[in-house]
């Protein structure tokens, strides 16, 4: 496994499956996570409603891949892109994978990876099957992400949330009682943890908030404090 300050990631893009507008987005929130090493966007570009891609592809840095479609039927992206994660799968060179795709096709794909011990972020839309969204390490929609000319609210709040703000309270407590406590106190980042391992999808900014912490204050039911550096969650009694 290589050994980076930064992980070194494997970024894949199913070009017929994510439109081009998000692809600034996309890219930003992935050099967040890690250093994208391998940035390759796949799709028939002799196809008329790719064109949009032309731009991002060249402002953004991508190496676009043609996959030529020779039968009816046979989806030449999916197949170009899973041979070609195979391919880096055993060159050894990446520490994780990001498949950028809302298509359910990739679910075995995702699986295998993950047999190997590398982990495998998925980006796609709100339509993406849910199936396909619980075999990923984690899970991002693009809806989530914001433009680079959006400001990001310093005080770690959204104008109004877009989820239901009982169901974020009822994951959090399910997190809580999985966590190892001598009290009623627990630590938000094994929260956070136990979290995303039983979610892969689970995502503060769906429910209007940055961070976890500000999605904890915002529920009445909880309580949060600071033990120094440390922060506390438990519920209210």
């Amino acid at each position: 496994m290589p050994n980076h300050d930064r992980p070194l990631l494997a970024v894949l893009i199913d070009a017929d499956n994510v439109p081009a507008r998000h692809a600034a987005k996309i890219m930003n929130e992935i050099a967040s996570i890690g250093e994208p090493a391998l940035r390759r966007v796949y799709g028939d570009w002799s196809n008329e409603h790719l064109k949009s891609w032309r731009e991002p592809i060249h402002t953004l840095g991508l190496v676009a891949h043609q996959e030529t479609a020779n039968s009816r039927g046979k989806n030449a992206t999916d197949i170009g892109l899973v041979i070609h994660a195979m391919d880096i799968l055993h060159s050894g060179k990446f520490d994780a994978f990001v498949i950028v795709s809302s298509d359910s096709d990739f679910t075995a794909l995702v699986n295998r990876l993950r047999e190997d011990g590398l982990t495998v972020i998925g980006i796609g839309e709100e339509k993406t099957n849910p199936a396909l969204r619980n075999v990923y390490n984690r899970f991002i929609l693009v809806e989530n992400l914001k433009d680079e000319n959006e400001s990001n609210d310093s005080n770690d709040t959204a104008a109004k949330p877009k989820a239901d703000m009982n169901h974020a309270y009822q994951l959090i407590c399910n997190a809580i009682a999985r966590c190892e406590t001598e009290d009623e106190w627990v630590s938000s980042g094994p929260v956070g943890k136990n979290l995303m391992a039983a979610h892969p999808d689970f995502d503060t900014r769906s429910y209007g908030f940055a961070k976890l912490s500000g999605l904890i204050k915002a529920l009445p039911k909880l309580k949060f404090a600071n033990d120094g550096n440390r922060p506390l969650v438990r519920l209210k009694t």
